[in-house]
């Protein structure tokens, strides 16, 4: 006879966590019990939870595990306060999480997958591989885990934001980041605001309109070059979903949303990207439209094979930006002497995307794209007794 495999309760989202009790012959309040002690109160133990009926816990035993499927294998805390998880999952593999304390805000850098097969030239993540897609569990387990190690410290410290900008493309992996982002906002989770929760893709399209319309959460875009011959060069994936398609995209998801925008990631590439042309042409590009522009001082890596910006350049550059009335932030580097700084990530991959065999001829210069394929196949509910943390 077949084993029946347990159900990670970190996996469901509460819509998924109400069908998998029902399942079990439970009412839906019973899922709402059992996030209030999984999120509210950060406890996994059932025998802790006192106002869930015996029989009740009885049954989940058998059938359920309240278990985060991560192990921190590092733990390491900046000169500014940026503190850095090393997590070690089931498997072997290691992901990297990020806390970067600011006055009035504390935000957590999660990452969505093993590694990363976009290759972003200017990543660190990029050049180590890919591996896998993080499960839910995997993913929310960042923040709870987060959570936990900030309380032991300090019990003020708080989880304000999130940003899906650790290892890996969200958008990848949109299977298992709609319920993950579904967490983070229902007040059953962590009841985070949705513009206190960003997405960051580096371009995905297609997805980006899906995640338009299944969740609403504020949106990144990894943008870098104004040109799609420069971008194509920095951001492989442009080749496939060039800049106006981009563009278009971003122009659908602020529609008819009067306070949403667009917070456009730019790293500053010394002679690369940061000239005071390539600043007009981006004016040109985000003119009349809902945009943030966030310049990032590049953090170096081994063989990375570019420079940082002079801060001269970087002023200069958003000087151009401001005077035609687009917003601008300047990035300050934080967590740079513990390598937890943006495209630093690296965590410890075991490559197995077989880059070799799936590059194509890129159009300009010599790096090439891998093809992406999203895991974007929805959960389904209920949840059967089989599905378990993938």
């Amino acid at each position: 006879m077949t084993s029946v495999q347990p159900v990670n309760l970190f996996d469901l989202d509460r819509t998924a966590f109400e069908a998998f009790v029902a399942e079990l012959g439970e009412k839906p309040f019973r899922a709402r019990q059992l996030m209030k002690w999984l999120y509210g109160r950060g406890e996994t133990d059932l025998a802790a939870m006192s106002d869930v009926a015996r029989g009740t816990r009885d049954k989940l035993a058998a059938r359920a595990l309240t278990r985060v499927p991560l192990q921190i294998a590092a733990d390491h805390t900046s000169t500014d306060g940026t503190r850095k998880w090393l997590f070690e999952l089931d498997d072997g593999n290691r992901i990297e999480t990020v806390y970067i304390p600011e006055t009035g805000r504390g935000t957590l850098c999660v990452s969505s997958q093993v590694g990363c097969a976009l290759d972003c030239s200017f990543c660190s993540t990029g050049r180590q591989g890919f591996n896998r897609n993080l499960s839910v569990a995997e993913i929310i387990g960042q923040v709870w885990l987060a959570t936990a190690k900030l309380a032991e410290v300090d019990a003020a410290a708080r989880i304000t934001n999130v940003v899906m900008m650790g290892m890996g493309e969200p958008l990848a992996n949109y299977r298992a980041l709609i319920p993950a982002l579904r967490l983070m906002l229902d007040d059953l989770g962590y009841g985070l605001s949705k513009r206190r929760v960003t997405v960051s893709t580096s371009g995905m399209v297609p997805w980006m309109d899906r995640l338009t319309n299944d969740i609403d959460v504020s949106l990144a875009v990894s943008l870098h070059a104004p040109t799609d011959d420069l971008r194509d060069e920095l951001v492989p994936i442009n080749r496939k979903y060039p800049i106006r398609e981009l563009m278009a995209a971003c122009q659908r998801y602020v529609d008819g949303d009067r306070k949403k925008h667009v917070m456009f990631e730019y790293v500053m590439l010394d002679g690369v990207n940061d000239s005071p042309a390539e600043a007009r042409a981006l004016a040109k590009l985000l003119r009349d439209f809902p945009a943030k522009v966030n310049l990032i001082p590049f953090n170096p890596f081994p063989q990375s094979g570019y420079r940082r910006s002079s801060r001269g350049r970087l002023e200069r550059f958003a000087e151009v930006l401001e005077s035609a009335g687009i917003l601008t932030l300047k990035r300050t580097t934080r967590g740079d002497d513990i390598d937890a700084a943006c495209g630093q990530l690296a965590g410890a991959i075991e490559d197995r995307s077989r880059r070799a065999e799936k590059f194509v001829e890129p159009r300009f210069g010599t790096r090439p794209v891998i093809a992406i394929k999203p895991d974007t196949r929805e959960r389904s509910a209920p949840v059967p007794a089989t599905r378990g943390a993938r």
